[in-house]
């Protein structure tokens, strides 16, 4: 009778892992971006083809103002005291609220007849609500990811 025998899963290398994170961000932010151009009159896209680079670009300037932000961050993580705490806070927040309204502006400027934020404050509103959803989809993906990890004693 042959033994059932489990063999240890095989990691991906550095940029197969980056190659898998970065398209499965992108498949969520598509997914998030036509859910709610289908659903919400506040965001209207033309096309499937043009949800797709506007997703990839967004997951671009996303990872950009992520770097940035943890940038200024550890920066400040490097001093002491509860001015330096505040500033790295406070600059956190910053650079995350301003980013999205030079996303929303760039958006404009790449998409200008094909996606359209509408709504409370020029639509600002709208494309901050789809950005924080993105991420808090990205997140639970990578939760579930996570959850699904095999244990050493699995094996």
């Amino acid at each position: 009778m042959q033994e059932n025998v489990k063999t240890p899963y095989i990691e991906h290398n550095k940029r197969q892992h980056t190659f898998i994170k970065y398209t499965f961000a992108v498949l969520v932010d598509l997914t998030v971006l036509n859910l709610f151009a289908e659903y919400w009159d506040y965001v209207t896209i033309s096309s499937f083809t043009v949800s797709l680079v506007a997703a990839i670009f967004l997951q671009f300037l996303l990872q950009v103002t992520l770097n940035l932000e943890h940038k200024v961050a550890s920066y400040f993580k490097k001093q002491d005291g509860f001015k330096a705490k505040f500033l790295r806070v406070f600059s956190a927040w910053g650079i995350l609220f301003i980013s999205k309204l030079i996303m929303l502006k760039a958006i404009e400027i790449l998409f200008p007849l094909n996606i359209n934020f509408s709504g409370p404050i020029h639509g600002a509103v709208s494309f901050i609500a789809v950005i924080i959803t993105m991420i808090l989809a990205e997140q639970v993906i990578v939760k579930i990811n996570q959850a699904l990890r095999d244990k050493p004693e699995e094996f």
